[in-house]
């Protein structure tokens, strides 16, 4: 980080990228990713907002156009979600650009958060690919990533079910597994 006196190391970053997250807000969701080989926590923001254009906008900054393009599709498809009105943004907080696909799960909640008006539980971090049917796709290094989320305070990670099968999970933090993104939304939405 740059200040006053020049470069200085930051010895947690998931903890500058979380730092100004409101708990209580709709169209957020905590990922876990990795930068490298090191776990990182970084809030991810969506908003959807009913289009004045005949063709909706999907806004990507910090993930990957095409693979937004292809959550809107699914989250359409297999949970339901009418997006085809709205225009859907979604930002990578901090300017994070992440190119992996276990911020598939953060990212679909994030919209449906949005488009449903509910927030995510604040004390949950999120994880895991999302395949076209709909369903959750194992993650690597999945003990890395909830010792990290539990060490910044996360009481429960959602993740791919089949992920639930490693060991070493951390006793501070509980996974919780889903088989869908439909069953995911369920728990992280609440409903």
């Amino acid at each position: 980080e740059m200040d006053a006196e020049g470069l200085r190391e930051v010895s947690n970053p998931s903890e500058v990228f979380l730092s100004e997250r409101l708990a209580d807000a709709s169209g957020s969701a905590t990922a876990v990713t990795l930068e490298g080989t090191r776990p990182l926590l970084v809030e991810i923001q969506a908003l959807t907002s009913i289009t004045s254009l005949g063709f909706p906008r999907r806004t990507a900054n910090g993930v990957d156009a095409n693979r937004l393009l292809l959550l809107v599709a699914v989250l359409s498809k297999r949970v339901g979600l009418n997006l085809s009105n709205q225009d859907v943004f979604v930002n990578v907080v901090g300017g994070l650009r992440i190119n992996e696909p276990a911020v598939d799960l953060a990212v679909a909640t994030a919209i449906a958060s949005s488009f449903r008006n509910a927030p995510v539980a604040p004390d949950l971090a999120i994880v895991g690919e999302i395949g076209l049917s709909g369903e959750l796709r194992s993650v690597t290094q999945i003990e890395r990533r909830l010792k990290e989320a539990a060490k910044l305070g996360f009481k429960r990670c959602l993740l791919p079910r089949a992920s639930l099968r490693k060991k070493d999970v951390p006793p501070e933090i509980e996974p919780v597994g889903a088989r869908s993104l439909m069953e995911a939304l369920d728990i992280a939405l609440g409903r």
